[in-house]
């Protein structure tokens, strides 16, 4: 039989430059997306909208509602936990049902995307044992996510989340901890190869001074009594450190850092593996390290050279990243047009946007569960084992038929799928493919939909057929199966 696919134009869909755009910097293709790309006049008018917020955030502030936590003081969060309300850990994973539910319906798709990529470069796990502030934090690093990498970087590595993370909570002039010292130096900022032990120590003498009381107030200070005193240096760095209050230093000390060479190509690094490949070509790399260090380590900048490079445009680089658990979740959600029917009654209801964790654990991971301080990785390596693929089709299947989560959670009816009242069966997967693909079918999707579902290419459908009475949800999952919607 001869699988040839019939387009059927009536459902529109972007230039393939403009798909590949779309699937790199938002949470995945919707027809939505396409009619709000339409109405900025293109990508590019749409990327400058995206990036300077132009876009309402009412889903962001709405959504942070459903779950007491998320607006909660540090004080409140602690005083649910000695209540026996809410434990901490039940605080954090609220939080990270927030992070994919904001990645899920945002109008500020580029806004979020960049959030989580920041919240695993200077990665804290929200696994409860941060104490009453990994929300806090994860809201810290969305503020400056489309900002300058400097103000990040002061915000994030002061924040008690992380103090309580890599043990600067406790250290102190008499016994300075390495942990945060050593990390901001390998992981989130020059990198392993510029810097030595004694550079290690200095750090960690810097950054003392910073208190948490905790495990029983939880309360946040400085104490200059704590701070070590005396000259420091560490790299190009040099400091008198004489004064017993060690936050200007702190704050010198960090601007070196982020304004350092080194720095600029790991960022640049980091953003082009996320962007363009696992390998990006070093030119690339290069290129935009420069444009963040001529651009005060601002990132706006960076992310417009990037999409304008010929590498990000390359076709050795559209479809070849593979999504992560917790990118195929939210994406499988917008392929299918799954909304959010109602808010969870409390952190332990199987509501959909609770349950919604419980789905990218299954496929491999939730999405600030990574424990060690490196921050989840995001190659294609990392990610396509078998047990994650077998993983990702179980929850492709359970929502194409709409049969988990089911509470609170609104589906679309079979019959909606059909784009008009009797259509042949290549017309029917022509328009499947446009509207969860953003493309049009091809050969071999053709022939893997009618092996699936027994129907033949010429084959009538209309809303009383088997095929939509019971075989939708695997027609559908022909294409949430393909390497079309596992990668972006």
């Amino acid at each position: 039989m001869a699988y040839t696919p019939r387009a059927w134009t009536r459902t529109a869909i972007p230039s393939s430059a403009t798909l590949h755009c779309l699937r790199r910097f938002t949470a995945g293709y919707t027809p939505a997306l396409h009619r709000q790309v339409v109405a900025a006049g293109g990508f590019t008018a749409w990327f400058e909208k995206q990036l300077t917020s132009q876009y309402a955030d009412a889903w962001y502030t709405t959504s942070a509602t459903w779950w007491t936590s998320i607006n909660a003081s540090a004080e409140t969060l602690w005083q649910r936990q000695v209540d026996g309300i809410e434990e901490l850990w039940l605080a954090d994973a609220n939080y990270e049902r927030w992070a994919l539910v904001r990645r899920l319906g945002s109008q500020r798709q580029v806004l979020e995307t960049m959030a989580e990529l920041w919240e695993h470069h200077l990665h804290v796990p929200a696994t409860g044992e941060v104490g009453p502030f990994r929300t806090s934090y994860g809201k810290t690093i969305r503020k400056h996510a489309l900002g300058r990498f400097e103000d990040l970087l002061q915000a994030a590595i002061v924040h008690p989340a992380m103090a309580v993370y890599l043990g600067n909570a406790n250290s102190s002039k008499r016994a300075p901890n390495e942990n945060l010292g050593r990390e901001l130096l390998e992981l989130h900022t020059v990198g392993r190869g510029n810097y030595d032990e004694d550079d290690v120590k200095a750090s960690a003498r810097i950054l003392t001074g910073y208190r948490v009381d905790s495990w029983r107030t939880w309360a946040f200070s400085y104490d200059p009594a704590h701070h070590w005193t005396g000259p420091v240096q560490v790299m190009g760095f040099a400091h008198d450190n004489g004064a017993a209050d060690g936050r200007p230093v702190v704050q010198a000390y960090l601007r070196y850092l982020a304004h350092h060479p080194a720095t600029a190509r790991r960022i640049a690094l980091k953003l082009a593996r996320r962007f363009v490949s696992d390998s990006p070509p070093d030119a690339l790399v290069d290129r935009l390290a420069k444009v963040y260090l001529a651009h005060d380590t601002q990132i706006r900048p960076v992310l417009r050279a990037l999409v304008a490079s010929t590498e990000f445009k390359a076709a050795s680089s559209v479809g070849k990243k593979v999504r992560t658990p917790t990118d195929d979740v939210v994406a499988t959600w917008r392929a299918l047009g799954v909304q959010i029917s109602a808010r969870p009654a409390d952190s332990e209801s199987e509501a959909g946007a609770n349950a919604i964790l419980w789905q990218a654990s299954s496929v491999g991971i939730r999405p600030f569960s990574w424990q060690p301080p490196d921050g989840r990785p995001d190659t294609a390596a990392a990610w396509s084992s078998t047990s994650r693929f077998l993983n990702s089709l179980d929850v492709h299947y359970t929502m194409a038929g709409g049969w988990w989560p089911s509470i609170g959670t609104r589906y679309r009816t079979p019959a909606s799928w059909l784009p008009a009242t009797q259509i042949r069966f290549d017309h029917l997967v022509d328009h499947l493919a446009r509207s969860i693909h953003g493309r049009g079918s091809t050969s071999l999707l053709l022939q893997a939909a009618c092996e699936a579902t027994g129907c033949s290419p010429g084959t009538i459908i209309t809303s009383t057929h088997d095929l939509v009475r019971w075989e939708m949800p695997r027609l559908l999952t022909v294409f949430l199966d393909c390497p079309t919607h596992m990668t972006r």
